[in-house]
């Protein structure tokens, strides 16, 4: 699978299913877009894996030596939670409650793909969260990018 890309509003109805958006779905292989798992983010997001994409995290989650104390507690914080959903035939997925909560997703939603992801951000925490030093984005970009090696640039 490629990198996901894109940025999509979505609605969510009052029983908590959300339309996974067509410009998404074809960037999935066919056999990844009905079964994805969903779990808490690092910030207060939801991330949505396509089903494969989760078994790899899990298979690396897996090397971790479970006798230090550190690792149990970031195995528990990643996988609380997380819950294999499907895709319905109208194309749907139903968030479970208690991660809408945790996110605070309500009626609208942002889904931002990128990587092996998609994150489920309500929209108003989606909206803050990229105003919040976006002044700073230059100085973040150095921070990060500016130490590699690269062919191209912008």
């Amino acid at each position: 699978m490629g990198a996901l890309i894109g940025e999509y509003e979505c609605k969510v109805d009052e029983k908590g299913r959300l339309m996974l958006p067509t410009g998404l779905k074809k960037q999935l292989p066919a056999k990844e877009q009905k079964k994805f798992v969903i779990n808490r983010g690092f910030e207060k997001q939801l991330n949505l894996y396509p089903r494969k994409e989760w078994e790899k995290i899990t298979a690396q989650i897996n090397e971790l030596n479970l006798f230090v104390k550190q690792n149990r507690e970031f195995v528990r914080k990643f996988n609380n939670g997380a819950t294999e959903v499907e895709v319905d035939a109208s194309g749907r997925v139903l968030l479970p409650k208690a991660l809408m909560q945790y996110a605070g997703i309500d009626k609208e939603a942002i889904l931002f793909a990128h990587s092996n992801r998609i994150e489920i951000w309500s929209k108003g925490e989606y909206d803050k969260f990229m105003k919040e030093g976006a002044d700073d984005f230059a100085s973040l970009a150095e921070q990060v990018m500016g130490n590699t090696q690269s062919k191209s640039s912008n």
